[in-house]
């Protein structure tokens, strides 16, 4: 079991409350959040993570060093920003499996990963963890029908709904098509420009999930996720 944990972004959002740290290591109830995030993923039976770095990425480094609760760990740091696609594709290259859970560093999602598992190896297919809300318009809605993507659709659209819970699973082949160190997107420039040519499948989660990115939420976060 492999994952990416895309923690290389600026947290310009975050910067108003942790202004000396990379996002990712913004405190929640007296730890890094990133080490709550990987604790969940070494208790979800994973053994190799590839940590996709950039701001401040030495001090994530000095702190994990090169395992974490027997997980290898492995640092892939972005000289430039490549985007959330870009820097998945240099990921990848780093990984050994033959597919990978991609997961955000600023997004602690307690995900239902046996489950994923099975579906990943029933279809095979890329797949976009989603998640029902009551309100989709801060995020973009996602339309599934019989467990496929079918439309991605723009923030402010008032109502309940499916969003991109920022969470996938990949094949390692699956942005080969773009060049090593080439800055795009992967939600326009793969998912929504391939969704008519590829099948896009999606996972419905149930799991807890909240974002630290906002400092709203990350207020929530100090008792919600105390104790893990």
């Amino acid at each position: 079991m492999e994952a990416i944990v895309l923690a290389g972004g600026l947290g310009t959002r975050l910067r108003q409350v942790v202004p000396d740290l990379p996002k990712p290591m913004a405190p929640v109830a007296g730890r890094p959040f990133l080490e709550i995030l990987l604790s969940m993923l070494a208790q979800k039976g994973f053994n190799r993570v590839v940590l996709s770095l950039g701001y401040m990425s030495e001090k994530i480094i000095a702190h994990f060093g090169d395992n974490y609760r027997g997980m290898q760990l492995v640092h892939e740091v972005e000289l430039q920003a490549l985007g959330t696609g870009g820097a998945i594709r240099a990921a990848l290259a780093r990984c050994e499996a033959d597919h990978v859970f991609i997961f955000n560093g600023d997004t602690y999602l307690d995900l239902e990963v046996a489950a994923l598992e099975r579906l990943w190896q029933a279809g095979r297919h890329p797949l976009i963890v989603v998640r029902q809300v009551p309100d989709t318009a801060r995020f973009g809605k996602v339309e599934m029908c019989d467990g496929r993507i079918n439309a991605f659709l723009e923030k402010g659209r008032a109502g309940p709904g499916l969003i991109n819970a920022g969470c996938y699973v990949l094949p390692k082949t699956a942005l080969d098509g773009f060049a090593l160190g080439q800055a795009f997107s992967l939600e326009t420039e793969f998912f929504i420009k391939h969704l008519q040519k590829i099948r896009i499948d999606g996972f419905v989660t149930h799991g807890r999930f909240i974002d630290i990115g906002v400092p709203d939420d990350y207020a929530l976060a100090q008792t919600a996720l105390a104790g893990l």
